[in-house]
């Protein structure tokens, strides 16, 4: 077993996971009020591992009510330093058939409504994007899918948008032309804030339907929605066993340097931080008031 925690935030469809074993919920408060629901606590074989339902059990949220910076400090109070998400979403691509799970290394950002930063009122910073997902995360996570023989593609673009509605035939095109791979509605800002937070993130999209760019396929409806999503929750709940099973046998991150990217990211020096920001940023900040005394 090794010393790093692991987290999962399961999308549509994934409300659970009933192999944990010393299963507890357990109620924590955050600086931005109320995670979508009570994180799950408990081991998978060895390993510990927190499991957060994005939407709440019931799927009680939609996209733009999630409290992405609630849920993302949380899991932080946690100690979670690797993050799995699991979403649901549209196909952009011919070859990306329902079931297909893409493991997700870019994105394009199309919401407008939500909070996307911990950082404001008096604390700045910016946190690099060019690289949101954990390579070393990404690759364990194709190891996986291998193992368990799930259809994928390594790597892929993911198009975020605002919701709750499904897109327009004229926007299903036009995310198809930027050579996007695949549409949903709530990576963002979940990925930023897992990055401002120094933990490692790795998204892992299962594929429900082709959106409605496709002529050859009805355009995307909550019946098709839940029909597949319910094809694709058992290997969901496969992938998250086995994954656990594999991470906890150890793994070198000495070339990510995530775990301290606030280092090079805060630009307001310590002497101007404004009071109350930093009480409210004191999970966030732990690490780094820490290190940087």
């Amino acid at each position: 077993m090794n010393n790093q925690i692991l987290g999962f935030i399961g999308g549509s469809g994934l409300y659970d996971i009933d192999f944990i074993k010393n299963k507890k919920a357990i109620s924590i408060r955050s600086s931005f009020g109320k995670p979508s629901d009570k994180i799950i606590e408990g081991k998978i074989g060895n390993q510990k591992v927190y499991f957060l339902s994005r939407h709440g059990r019931g799927h009680k949220l939609s996209p733009q009510e999630i409290n992405y910076r609630a849920n993302i400090e949380c899991l932080k109070k946690c100690n979670v330093t690797d993050l799995i998400s699991l979403s649901a979403v549209g196909s952009l691509k011919e070859k990306l058939s329902p079931g297909t799970f893409v493991i997700v290394d870019q994105f394009i950002d199309k919401t407008q409504l939500r909070e996307k930063t911990f950082f404001k009122d008096g604390i700045v910073a910016h946190v690099p994007m060019a690289k949101p997902t954990s390579k070393i995360l990404m690759k364990l996570s194709l190891k996986v899918l291998k193992e368990l023989n799930i259809r994928n593609q390594y790597m892929g673009t993911y198009v975020a948008i605002e919701g709750p509605q499904f897109s327009t035939r004229s926007e299903s095109l036009l995310y198809k032309s930027w050579n996007a791979d695949v549409i949903g509605m709530t990576n963002m800002p979940e990925a930023k804030l897992a990055r401002e937070a120094e933990m490692r993130y790795c998204s892992i999209s299962m594929v429900t339907d082709y959106d409605c760019w496709h002529d050859n396929f009805e355009s995307v409806d909550v019946e098709m929605l839940l029909k597949n999503l319910k094809n694709n929750s058992e290997n969901a709940l496969n992938f998250i066993k086995k994954f656990t099973y594999l991470y906890s046998k150890g793994i070198d991150f000495g070339a990510d340097n995530t775990s301290s990217i606030l280092n090079n990211s805060i630009v307001t020096q310590k002497k101007y931080w404004k009071k109350d920001t930093r009480k409210k940023l004191k999970t966030i900040l732990e690490r780094y008031n820490k290190d940087n005394k």
